[in-house]
Formats: structure tokens, C-alpha cells, sequence
């Protein structure tokens, strides 16, 4: 039988899509195509596909198949129900990831929101969202892609939540230029994201269904939005990320931030002296391994335990600085884990 291992990358969604619709014999083919070999093989591995996600079954008869196929078919026509946004359809990537296009007076151009669903979504359910922040401009991926990183290991079904990537048309630092009306990142964030995909989608409109991830500037990001607007959001997970940062211009954030007084509001250091208090009793700020930043972190560690502010901190391991070293998957678990008070 063929294992899990010997499915080519890239290959399960669009095999799963294709068992969705009743296509087995497409989906055989598309197997063939991606990695040769013969009828027998191929057969194998969808078979082998379809049981691990329960959509074919052996021994059970053809009813079982039809019953599944028709739950699938179901539950695609949820999501699709799902994609409609201001009376216009999502479109689906080559990924299945549901793209919306955006306009907004608080950037230039439009941008893009990416929405990655669990594969089985339930209508009457509220689901947490978790906001996975970018490090680049636009849809830049020098460091890889975060959300693409949560569906290879099907995060996103392990913690059966709505993971979402916005993007922005300006290197993202999380903030408010203090003049340019078009250079608004948190207000665009805020006030445009959040809204959006809380009246389109099936989503929890509170603080604990809003959860933030990041790492370098986005971890900053992260931290920043928490600390600035605790009742709008529940936790946010930070990896690698500049959080002793005190002066404006270092990693391209002169533009975003325009000056050292505006810096100041958003500046991590100082937010958590004014702001962490405010967080309460359960640990909402987590903090995880490094690649460049183990000083900031011991820094920002070493200032949390002397505020007494609850939080996760875990020192390494050290990995590359990018979405795909490994990171993910620890900093989701904590994300998404019950919050614990401190001790």
C-alpha cells in the first residue's frame, strides 16, 4: 500500500479536491502526471489518500464512497458560500486558497487578503481566527510564505481554525505614518481586515478568536497590535523578531514610521511598561526561538519578568530566519492552547 510518504508534494489538495467532486479517475491521472509510474501505483496512492481523509473506504461498498463524495461536495458548497464577499466570489488559487481583492484609503494600490479554511467547515460554528502577519511588501516571498507553510503541516486542521495572510502595498510595520493618509497599516489592519472578514466569513468577533503571528517585523507587528489594542485581540505568538528595537531607521521602518515621535507609540519596550498590565492575569504574549534576535528576546524576557507580565518565552532553538525552519508549528500549539494564568 502506498504511505503517506510516497504522495508527491503539491499533489493531496488538488487529489482531494478532485475525490471531492467524484473524480477518481482524474485524480489517477493527476498522480501519474506529477509522478509517473504505473496504473497500479497510482491507484494506490489515491486509494491511500482518500482513506487517511476519509473519503474512500474499503470493504464498506460503494455507498459508503457515494455517502462521502456527497458530504465533501457539501462541505465545498459551504465554502463556497463562504467566498462571497460584497455580492462578489473569491478565486480560488492554484492551492485552494480563497483570494479577495482589496481597495483601501489606507493603502496604495490594492492588496490582497488570502484565506486558508479548515477542509471541513461547519455552518453554525465560530471559528478563531489566526492572522498570519507578512514580513514583505505585496506578495513578496524572499522568506517564504507563512500560510502556505500552515497547509503543508494542516495546522489549520489540527486546530481546526481560519488562518489568514493579508498583505500591504508598503514594507509592513504595523503602523501609522504620522502625515501620509495612504501609509496607514494598522488602520487598514483594523479597521478594513478585521471588519471584512468578520461580516463574510463564519469567524469569532471577539479578542479570543483574534490571534496574531509573526516573526521578525510581523512578530513586532504582533506584539504591537496586542499591546495597543488588548480588547480587540486575544494572544500573539512572536519568532525571531527586533522587540528591543529603540530608534527609528534600522530593517526599512524609517518610511512606514516617519519620525521618532510616532515611533515611540508603537515602540515594543515601551508599550509593554505603559500597556502590559493591562493584559491581566493569563499569558498572551509568547515568545519563541530565534535566528538574529536572542538578544532583543533576552532583553524583552528579562523586562517581562520584572513587570510581572505574564507570557510564554522559550529560548531556542536557533533556526534559519525564515517561515520555513520550523517555528511554526510550536509557536500555533501555544498560540491556540487554553491561555494559562501565571503561577
Amino acid at each position: 500500500q502506498t504511505r503517506a510518504r510516497d504522495v508527491p508534494e503539491g499533489f493531496e489538495g488538488a487529489a482531494l479536491r478532485l475525490l471531492g467532486e467524484g473524480k477518481k479517475i482524474e485524480a489517477i491521472k493527476l498522480y501519474r502526471e506529477h509522478q509517473g509510474g504505473g496504473l497500479k501505483e497510482a491507484k494506490e496512492a489515491v486509494d491511500s489518500l482518500g482513506e487517511r481523509h476519509g473519503m474512500l473506504v474499503r470493504g464498506r461498498g460503494c455507498f459508503t464512497a457515494v455517502l462521502s463524495v456527497a458530504l465533501t461536495l457539501f462541505a465545498s458548497m459551504l465554502v463556497s458560500a463562504w467566498a462571497t464577499a460584497g455580492g462578489e466570489q473569491a478565486r480560488k488559487d492554484e492551492q485552494g486558497i480563497l483570494v479577495h481583492e482589496v481597495e483601501s484609503e489606507y493603502q496604495k494600490g490594492k492588496t490582497v487578503l488570502r484565506v486558508l479554511l479548515p477542509d471541513q467547515v461547519e455552518e453554525d460554528r465560530k471559528y478563531p481566527v489566526v492572522y498570519v502577519l507578512p514580513v514583505e511588501a505585496g506578495t513578496e516571498t524572499r522568506y517564504g510564505d507563512g500560510l502556505l507553510e500552515i497547509a503543508k503541516h494542516n495546522l489549520h486542521n489540527k486546530f481546526n481554525v481560519i488562518v489568514v495572510a493579508p498583505t500591504f502595498s508598503h514594507l509592513p510595520w504595523y503602523a501609522d505614518h504620522p502625515t501620509d493618509k495612504e501609509l496607514r497599516q494598522e488602520s487598514y489592519f483594523i479597521r478594513e481586515v478585521l471588519p471584512f472578514l468578520e461580516e463574510h466569513y463564519h469567524v469569532q468577533a471577539n479578542a479570543e478568536g483574534r490571534l496574531l503571528l509573526g516573526f521578525s517585523k510581523s512578530g513586532w507587528g504582533a506584539w504591537s497590535l496586542l499591546l495597543r489594542h488588548p480588547q480587540l485581540f486575544g494572544r500573539a505568538a512572536a519568532w525571531d523578531a527586533p522587540l528591543a528595537m529603540e530608534k527609528i531607521g534600522k530593517y526599512g521602518n524609517a518610511p512606514i514610521f516617519g519620525d521618532q515621535e510616532n515611533f515611540e507609540t508603537y515602540r515594543i519596550l515601551a508599550l509593554l511598561r505603559e500597556n502590559g498590565q493591562s493584559l491581566g492575569e493569563r499569558k498572551r504574549l509568547i515568545l519563541t526561538g530565534y535566528g538574529n534576535f536572542r538578544e532583543d528576546h533576552e532583553a524583552v524576557h528579562a523586562l517581562l519578568e520584572k513587570l510581572a507580565i505574564p507570557h510564554e518565552y522559550r529560548d531556542g532553538p536557533k533556526r534559519n530566519h525564515d517561515w520555513h525552519s520550523g517555528w511554526i508549528e510550536e509557536a500555533m500549539t501555544l498560540l491556540l492552547a487554553e491561555p494559562e494564568a501565571k503561577s
